[in-house]
């Protein structure tokens, strides 16, 4: 029972760490994507700047379910017997 605890313990960590690595790398990815489109074509840059926002919290909000999942894993195990 106690290594279940560990399991649960260490998917929530990834979940977390990686969800967290995933979005910041996607984010910066998509930002430096933004740069270079606005540089090339400045009269566009509005609506970049609109639609990149919008990915932004897409991106934020997968990271928080996920964040929201593990946690919930954590506190209410239903692994548990």
């Amino acid at each position: 029972m106690e290594s279940i605890v560990g399991f649960v313990a260490l998917a929530a960590g990834l979940i977390i760490g990686l969800g967290a690595a995933g979005a910041c790398i996607g984010i910066g990815i998509m930002g430096s994507r933004f740069l270079e489109a606005s540089a090339r074509q400045p009269e566009l840059m509005n609506t970049l700047q609109t639609k990149m926002f919008l990915l932004v919290g897409l991106i934020d909000a997968a990271f928080i379910i996920g964040t929201g999942i593990a946690l919930w894993y954590t506190t209410a195990n239903p692994f548990v017997k």
